[in-house]
């Protein structure tokens, strides 16, 4: 056909010839223009980001490319299409999911196609979402820039020579034009950026910007309404790893991290002595627990091979840099400077880190939950143990704190609740997912830990960040069952269980009144905290049982 680009995507015959020319005719592409190139290989996605992208390959092999303005996730510019298949699923009234009516998401999407037919490269790569072949869907990225496909090749489950000869029609498409803008007159548009999805169609639009992380959050906010809808399975914005394989074979505990920006998510799950099986997107399914992504999306931020040696190593040839400031003279990548921005990533498939287990499936039931959160009030315990009530609360609370310093006109800690701990990803109502949770939890005897990351002895400033070694310890008694044997005891208002004793972590810690020298302002904190919780979590009061609202802390009258 002419103007088809027979990419050399390393497999025989897996040129878009027949049904794939005209599927792409029929979408709206002039084939006689543009040249697609699909699965396209990671070196000439490299020289194409170079040659036209003004990209550089770093001093460690990987690729540096810039997001242009937008270097964040656009969340006032996230739509829905509201359609008659979904809209009596999706969470309308929590300011998350805005809808968006079908007509101008037909004008979004004609907008973006019309761009892309002015490109003279069109790449085009074709993936999975999701490990588990009974579960997974076909993710097909459509865009203009180089950066895109490599990024997309690096998170979505690259497929096998035969799987991607044999591929079919994809389940879910993507159409990245975010070098264009939308119009901002258009109806229900409110800016020149547009990110949205449409369920009837199973396609995502994203006109405007170009940061990456868009792609990304889109195929997860779709597995968020599939897995739960379609296939009856939890989706859950968490961590997982897994201990290695028993004496006998047998595969290992698993453990799932629930936890927001900042409180060591990422850190305390990629531990050397087990199996990651994903550092960010999963799903728990009626026979284990697997990965969406193929691969990782890591701040970059102050990174030093001395404190995350596993990401650090991660960044080489076929990892894509976005935002990165590096030195001209000899392509170094400054991590340290913020100078584009703070949220500096770095993109790369999940085999680059040493213990990976792949396939990325954990095929049995988690033992234990992991709740992380960084209190800089000093309040809550360095761990506890929460009964399926608890968790649940919890779960839908997702609360960490803001220290002062980290955003302008912070003076004081401040808290954030962010409910299932990734409200801006939530597609259904947080409850339909906490009863999930909480269901999976008591039919398979799931321990829940919540871990305090954050303060202790006093609030930011006055008290210390728990020490990482202390944490690793907790979380290693966790796992190897001590914890679970220890002797607890109450921890009032917030009716938590905590551990009177543990074996490399100083009893006066275990417990912050101890920890506290002014026990009246300790008293103080704990009240203020309390009521911050039951403020939070009114929003959800209709949509609780008496036994979730009754496992929330109760402020004193």
């Amino acid at each position: 056909m002419p103007g088809v680009h027979r990419a050399n995507t390393g497999v025989t015959g897996n040129e878009f010839i027949g049904k794939e020319v005209e599927y792409f005719s029929q979408a709206g592409f002039d084939m006689d223009k543009i040249h697609i190139k699909r699965n396209a290989p990671v070196a000439s996605l490299y020289e194409d980001a170079i040659i036209n992208e003004g990209a550089v390959i770093s001093s460690n092999g990987a690729l540096i490319n810039f997001s242009g303005k937008k270097t964040g996730r656009s969340p006032k510019d996230k739509r829905i299409v509201y359609e008659e298949t979904s809209k009596d699923h999706i969470w309308w009234s929590g300011g998350v999911n805005i809808a968006m009516d079908e007509h101008t998401f037909e004008i979004n999407r004609e907008r973006a196609i019309d761009y892309l037919n002015t490109r003279e490269n069109v790449y085009v790569f074709d993936g999975f979402a999701g490990w588990d072949p009974k579960y997974r869907i076909k993710v097909r990225v459509i865009a203009s820039r180089a950066y895109h496909a490599l990024f997309m090749h690096n998170m979505l489950i690259r497929p096998t020579a035969e799987e991607l000869e044999n591929y079919g029609e994809p389940d879910f498409i993507i159409y990245n034009a975010g070098q264009f803008p939308a119009n901002r007159f258009t109806t229900g548009m409110t800016s020149t950026t547009s990110v949205e999805v449409n369920f009837k169609r199973m396609e995502m639009v994203i006109l405007g910007t170009e940061y990456a992380g868009e792609m990304k959050k889109g195929v997860f906010s779709v597995m968020h309404y599939l897995q739960p809808i379609k296939f009856g399975q939890l989706s859950l914005h968490s961590s997982c790893n897994q201990a290695m394989p028993e004496a006998d074979g047998k595969e290992g505990d698993v453990t799932l991290f629930f936890g927001l920006s900042g409180t060591g998510k990422t850190t305390l799950s990629a531990d050397p002595q087990r199996l990651l099986i994903g550092d960010d997107e999963h799903v728990w399914s009626d026979t284990g627990v697997f990965n969406i992504e193929g691969g990782c999306y890591a701040k970059t931020i102050n990174l030093s091979a001395e404190k995350e040696p596993e990401i650090f190593n991660a960044i080489r040839y076929g990892s894509i840099l976005e935002n990165v400031v590096y030195n001209p003279a000899d392509r170094v990548p400054d991590y340290d400077d913020v100078a584009i921005t703070e949220n500096t990533r770095c993109a790369y498939p999940i085999e680059y880190i040493p213990n990976a287990k792949i396939p990325c499936i954990a095929e049995r039931q988690p033992s234990n939950i992991i709740m992380l959160c960084c209190d800089a009030f000093g309040v809550l315990p360095p761990v506890s143990k929460l009964t399926p009530e608890q968790a649940n609360y919890h779960f839908l609370a997702g609360y960490t704190s803001k220290t002062p310093g980290t955003e302008d006109g912070i003076t004081e800690p401040s808290p954030v609740f962010s409910t299932c701990y990734g409200a801006p990803f939530l597609t259904l109502h947080p409850t339909h997912y906490s009863k999930m949770l909480e269901e999976r939890m008591t039919k398979h005897q799931v321990d829940c830990w919540l871990i305090n990351t954050g303060w202790t002895g006093g609030k930011f400033g006055t008290g210390k960040r728990c020490p990482l070694k202390y944490t690793r310890a907790i979380i290693d008694a966790i796992h190897n069952g001590t914890l679970a044997k220890a002797e607890f005891q109450n921890f009032p208002v917030f009716n938590l269980s905590i551990p009177k004793h543990l074996e490399g972590v100083p009893d006066e810690l275990l417990n912050p009144a101890a920890a506290w020298s002014d026990s009246e302002a300790f008293k103080d904190q704990v009240g203020k905290l309390a009521g911050m919780f039951g403020t939070a979590m009114q929003k959800y009061s209709s949509d609780m049982t008496p036994a979730t609202k009754a496992a929330g802390p109760q402020v004193p009258q």
